[in-house]
């Protein structure tokens, strides 16, 4: 677990919990919700009832998956479904998306994080990196299968403390309840890049160098700077 990790699901929950209070006891469902130096299950409200489930057993875990691709729930079972730093070692997240989407209620949200840059890290695979548009696509595909999917907001935070950019998408599985939720994580955080907002017309802190390539650039300039005076110093 990295620090923009926990992060940003404790601006999900504190931008959208409110929006389930009329429950009496929401539930949360996260995908690949073993305890590895941290776990988000800590930033839900305490009242919310979690279901963590993992393809390996361990702490945090509550469910063991038999199939990837099978959430061993029934259709709409859920108010919100997490998922963080694990679509990037799913061969096919597209048919873990769809799995998502059936066992989430029709006014349910799905919060995804992950990798948007970062080194290779197994486990057992390393397969994907998510650009700004990928949850606009994911909802192209949702609708393609028969869906009605709309994307709330989505963007890339910046790094803290460590290596990772995070892609945050926040979905709803129908559109029909877009509405309900007027607040967003994008008016809150200052700091990201590439942000689409339903409502909002454009991108928003839109950044076509990544920050990777940006601090690549600035060793480049400094090393390029550094020979150019020891070159003068020698003529």
């Amino acid at each position: 677990m990295h620090y923009t990790a926990m992060d940003n699901c404790r601006l999900f929950f504190d931008t959208y919990a409110i929006d389930f209070n009329e429950l009496e006891s929401p539930r949360v469902l996260e995908i690949g919700s073993q305890d590895v130096n941290g776990s988000i299950r800590a930033c839900a409200p305490e009242s919310f009832e979690y279901v963590g489930v993992d393809f390996v057993a361990g702490k945090g875990v509550d469910v063991i998956l038999d199939d990837p691709y099978h959430l061993p729930f029934e259709d709409g079972s859920f108010d919100i479904v997490l998922s963080n730093s694990c679509f990037e070692h799913s061969e096919m997240f597209w048919l873990l998306f769809d799995e998502i989407m059936r066992v989430l209620k029709p006014s349910g949200l799905f919060y995804l994080n992950v990798p948007s840059n970062g080194y290779f890290h197994r486990y057992p695979v390393d397969c994907w990196r998510f650009y700004p548009d990928s949850g606009s696509a994911l909802v192209t595909w949702n609708r393609r299968g028969g869906g009605n999917a709309a994307l709330l907001e989505s963007y890339t935070s910046k790094q803290s403390k460590g290596v990772w950019n995070d892609f945050v998408a926040i979905f709803v599985k129908d559109e029909v309840f877009a509405p309900r939720y007027e607040g967003r994580v994008t008016d809150r955080l200052v700091d990201f890049t590439n942000g689409l907002s339903r409502g909002r017309d454009g991108i928003v802190n839109e950044q076509t160098i990544l920050e990777d390539q940006s601090a690549i650039s600035l060793v480049r300039r400094f090393i390029r700077d550094h020979l150019k005076r020891r070159l003068k110093v020698r003529a």
